[in-house]
């Protein structure tokens, strides 16, 4: 089911506090994932590294560092965030594409872990900053990654990675310019709940790992399992159970490393979606209704806010303030008002009566969300706000202004363009 655990009067304590719409981030909610994350990856030497793409802010960064995670990064903004947040060191992965060479010299001088997505990435990192003792090459198997006759994942439709000949070749370059270990990353499956994902994954690395190992002398440090674990996103999902996926993982670490007798091979992941996403809320209120072929309910949020059901089609749950219990009678579009037909945060929903003025929430919106944003029609993007592990409100990002819209345009009459932002 979406998550619940914020009542009514939480959210309705937040809009007399801030202007609709906003992102609306539950702390203990986040923290107590995290300790649910690592208790499920003991006893084996575990440690996430945050995905900074799916909630870039500060305070939640600095949330998931006092909790013992590190950040993954896939940008200079996003880099540049995590050293101001006091990341340093091999606390950070980076794991971009296609990677301008000032990117690459930023990371080597911050002494990130960096992760290749491919073999012609080498000269450029060695040309900025050199290639460090302890890199990490990000595999493609191609094809189909499948469990049994289940299909998790197309590797071979997707543009990340290196083939496993690509590895062995690269590995021997690295090694002449100067690394001595390694890590092996893969993301193979977006958004999957099944627990046999992880675990089929890390054998993968695992066992591709020791033969690159063996064929070139250099040591294997970590797998990296990246992300891929999702959340229930409709109230007939199920949730992940991650102390199965744990569990798994480790079967398998035990199995291919363990009893082998190699020791020390530490196990990464880099969740968004799983740690964050469940815990982020877009609140927003109901402003106009209009009764054509169809009933509409706008909001004064957009797809500017939350774009993925209007790139993805995908379902987010919607709940009205102080109608849970209200029989859903009425079928509505909940959308926004951009000059898109897309821009539709529900389609033919069942919903209890809506009124203007109501509180909509919008579930699950703590991930890839506020992210996303953009400013299509010149719209302002929505604000942040942290329900505290205290349970107060503080706010973590302001709302957009039309001066900040304009900051970056050069117009010759500016002081017209000043009074109107001021």
């Amino acid at each position: 089911m979406p998550n619940f655990k914020l009542s009514d009067d939480v959210f309705r304590a937040a809009t007399q506090k801030f202007q609709t719409p906003f992102h609306l981030y539950d702390e203990q909610g986040i923290i107590d994932t995290i300790k649910k994350l690592k208790k499920a990856f003991a006893p084996a030497p575990f440690k996430e590294y945050f995905a900074v793409k799916a909630l870039p802010n500060p305070a939640i960064l600095k949330i998931v560092k006092e909790h013992g995670c590190g950040v993954d990064c896939a940008s200079f903004s996003e880099l540049m965030l995590a050293e101001a947040c006091g990341f340093t060191g091999h606390d950070i992965m980076f794991s971009a594409n296609t990677v301008p060479d000032e990117e690459f010299a930023y990371a080597n001088k911050l002494n990130a872990i960096i992760n290749l997505d491919d073999i012609s990435h080498i000269e450029p990192l060695n040309q900025n900053g050199g290639i460090p003792e302890t890199i990490c090459m990000r595999f493609n198997p191609g094809g189909i990654f499948m469990d049994q006759n289940d299909i998790m994942g197309s590797p071979g439709q997707s543009k990340y990675g290196m083939t496993r000949e690509q590895l062995t070749e690269a590995l021997t370059k690295l090694k002449k310019l100067g690394a001595e270990k390694f890590g092996l990353h893969a993301f193979l499956a977006s958004n999957t709940r099944d627990s046999r994902y992880y675990p089929e994954l890390a054998a993968l690395l695992i066992k591709t790992g020791i033969k690159l190992m063996e064929e070139t002398g250099v040591q294997l440090d970590f797998i990296n399992l990246s992300g891929g674990i999702g959340i229930p996103y409709h109230p007939s999902e199920k949730i992940a159970d991650i102390n199965k996926i744990g569990e798994g993982v480790n079967f398998e670490y035990k199995r291919e490393l363990i009893n082998r007798g190699i020791k020390g091979v530490k196990i990464f992941s880099e969740l968004g979606r799983y740690l964050t996403g469940p815990h982020g809320w877009l609140v927003t209120k109901a402003i106009r209704h209009k009764d054509i072929h169809k009933q509409y309910i706008g909001v004064d949020a957009s797809a500017c806010d939350l774009m993925r059901p209007a790139m993805y089609g995908a379902y987010h749950h919607i709940s009205v303030v102080g109608k849970g219990d209200a029989p859903h009678t009425e079928v509505y579009d909940v959308v926004g008002s951009l000059c898109e037909n897309n821009d539709k945060f529900a389609i033919d929903r069942k919903l209890p009566k809506i009124d203007s003025g109501d509180i909509i929430v919008i579930h699950d919106t703590g991930a890839h969300s506020r992210a996303m944003g953009y400013n299509y029609n010149g719209k302002m993007r929505c604000g942040e706000v942290l329900y505290t592990k205290e349970g107060d409100f503080k706010l973590i990002r302001r709302r957009e202004t039309p001066k900040d819209y304009f900051a970056t345009l050069d117009i010759s009459d500016d002081c017209a363009i000043r009074k109107l932002t001021e």
